[in-house]
């Protein structure tokens, strides 16, 4: 894979909008190494041996019962894949990091607790922390023998991380720095050993702090009552003139919006792959239970209407797989391409993350929006079943909706992905200006009514580039109408987000099943084909409702018009049978039994 990965053209964050990719460059979870696909089963009986059993337990707040999980995954390596071996981690690549993320990431409450201790409870030390800070923190944290977690949001500071108020003032001896303030909503809170802590140095400079169970003036406030992950650990910190050592200090003074921003990017990729996780645990146990629940004398799999049902919830899965791993394995070959050219390590893969912030952004809004329909949609087909606590859909679908709120809201997120792509515009570091340019002179000539193209693909790798193009087209006119305040415009900014998002997918779901249909043939493929062609059938329309959207939003008169025809033009999709498509795929499943692409 990595030699692969060295020889290959991979593009640069938000290059997709504009250039060609090869289903050949592509990375898929078809493509996983034996070796990943050990470790990916390590985690898969790792949930059945270990969580399943006890989840009840684990919602009860048993105590102990969470952490001894964790130092259980740590002694069977699932916490240290992705850290270096001089600390005792495994050293493996990105991908494989991943491939963990989604794998356990159907452990419900556990998910969380894992998910927060490898990403936000142990990376800022990792990345920023000195060597000293590293030896001391890290070999613990790996091996799950201590916990870690990260205190950032506030009563009155969420998605406005920089408005924080805890302070910190140097004491007069200059050994410490005295804490005082508020943390909420803290995740593996209540049995943490080690926090990573923002506060305001002399009320401005925002800077990280590691700060230990015990400290002096620290306190935990009780565990909150929630209405999901109820067994995720989540508490209030309290810091009253707690004493911090200034050896403790993380990172740089009055730098710690670097922290927390560029540690969130990793978080929202890794939060799309557990969502990913979740969906595919959730839709196996729902196809299962189609099958052998009985009304009007036969099994309700047999019905259309469940198994349209069975079939979109199969489709958004296999869809956002094909995104995440295409953008994992892209920040993969930024980092090794970094790591060669001598950045170290810590600088290499926060230096790739940042590259793919706008994929990471889209993938935690999708991600978080496919598990919440797939749970949802579960319920259903479980009808009143779904409703009792003895179906495990129930805490699945309880769990799921803080999907959307953590690692920044969904709302954030889809205007980040606007917002980082249109300020990489200004910088030149994205080129958007001259096909934009070229967008709009298209729709000025004659159209090219040529022969068609009779290649494999062609129909559909033509509406994804249109697709690209209404993008384009929307986006600049957006930017030539309103300039300044486009910023203000949260609505406009938010279907052109959307687009943006569904286009990706597309193009990613196209690629892998590109990259299916090589590798099989077509015959063996036919389940790829019937997904992807329902999603882009369907993206064609709701690309278009969301330009229109926007377009109505900001034009009008003839200039409405026109954009309007150009939108039409570029989101018209060939007509396609998507009900037995949908019934092909959900048949697949209904015979093996659970979701199986």
């Amino acid at each position: 894979m990595s030699a692969a990965t060295e020889t290959k053209n991979v593009l640069k964050g938000g290059e997709w909008l504009v250039k060609e990719s090869s289903p050949f460059e592509t990375f898929t979870p078809e493509a996983f190494a034996e070796e990943q696909r050990m470790i990916r089963d390590m985690c898969d009986q790792f949930l059945d041996a270990e969580v399943y059993p006890i989840l009840d337990r684990i919602d009860n707040l048993e105590p102990g019962l969470m952490k001894s999980l964790l130092t259980k995954s740590g002694e069977q390596g699932l916490l240290s894949v992705a850290f270096p071996e001089e600390y005792g981690g495994l050293g493996k690549d990105f991908v494989t990091a991943t491939i963990v993320n989604e794998y356990l990431g159907a452990g419900h409450s556990f998910s969380v607790a894992i998910a927060a201790h490898t990403g936000i409870g142990t990376l800022p030390i990792l990345y920023f922390g000195t060597p000293e800070q590293k030896q001391k923190y890290i070999p613990k944290l790996i091996t799950g023998e201590w916990a870690g977690a990260y205190g950032l949001t506030e009563p009155n500071s969420g998605s406005d991380a920089l408005g924080a108020k805890t302070t910190a003032k140097l004491s007069e001896d200059g050994k410490y720095y005295i804490l005082n303030g508020q943390k909420c909503w803290i995740t593996n809170g209540g049995f943490a050993q080690v926090y990573t802590v923002f506060a305001k140095v002399d009320g401005d400079k925002f800077t990280g702090f590691i700060v230990e169970r015990g400290t002096e003036g620290f306190t935990q406030g009780p565990e909150e009552h929630k209405m999901g992950i109820k067994g995720s650990s989540t508490v209030q910190l309290y810091f009253q003139d707690a004493k911090i050592p200034v050896e403790n200090v993380l990172g740089e003074i009055g730098k710690g919006h670097k922290i927390a921003f560029n540690i969130l990017n990793i978080g929202r990729l890794k939060l799309c792959a557990a969502a990913v996780g979740g969906a595919r645990r959730s839709l196996s146990g729902t196809v299962e239970y189609a099958k052998t629940r009985e009304q009007f004398k036969q099994p309700i799999s047999n019905f259309g209407a469940i198994k349209h049902k069975l079939a979109e919830m199969a489709i958004r899965i296999f869809v956002a797989e094909s995104a995440l791993y295409r953008t994992a394995e892209w920040i993969d070959a930024k980092e090794k391409e970094l790591l060669a050219a001598g950045k170290p390590f810590n600088e290499a893969l926060l230096g790739a993350a940042e590259e793919y912030a706008i994929e990471c952004a889209m993938l935690k809004v999708y991600g978080s929006e496919v598990l919440d329909y797939v749970v949802d949609e579960g319920v259903q087909v479980h009808g009143g079943n779904g409703f009792s606590a003895e179906y495990n859909i129930s805490r699945a679908y309880r769990d799921s909706r803080i999907n959307r709120i953590y690692e920044g809201t969904n709302e954030i997120n889809r205007l980040l992905t606007l917002d980082m792509t249109l300020k990489r515009a200004m910088q030149g570091r994205l080129d958007l200006m001259g096909p934009a340019m070229n967008v709009s002179k298209e729709l000025m000539s004659i159209p090219d009514f040529g022969a068609e193209d009779e290649t494999p693909f062609a129909k559909e790798k033509k509406l994804v580039l249109n697709l690209k193009k209404a993008i384009l087209l929307t986006a600049g006119a957006a930017v030539q109408k309103l300039m300044m305040k486009i910023e203000s415009e949260q609505e406009v900014l938010m279907n052109i987000a959307d687009m943006a998002i569904e286009t990706f997918n597309a193009e990613s779901v196209l690629l892998r099943v590109m990259k299916i249909v090589d590798q099989q043939g077509e015959p063996a493929s036919e389940h790829y084909l019937n997904i992807m062609r329902t999603y882009l059938y369907d993206a064609a329309d709701r690309v278009n409702k969301s330009g229109k959207d926007a377009i109505n939003a900001f034009a009008d008169g003839d200039e409405q018009r026109m954009i309007l025809m150009g939108l039409k033009r570029f989101t018209k999709a060939e007509p396609f049978n998507s009900k037995t498509a949908r019934r092909a795929i959900a048949d697949k499943m209904i015979n093996e039994g659970k979701y199986c692409f």
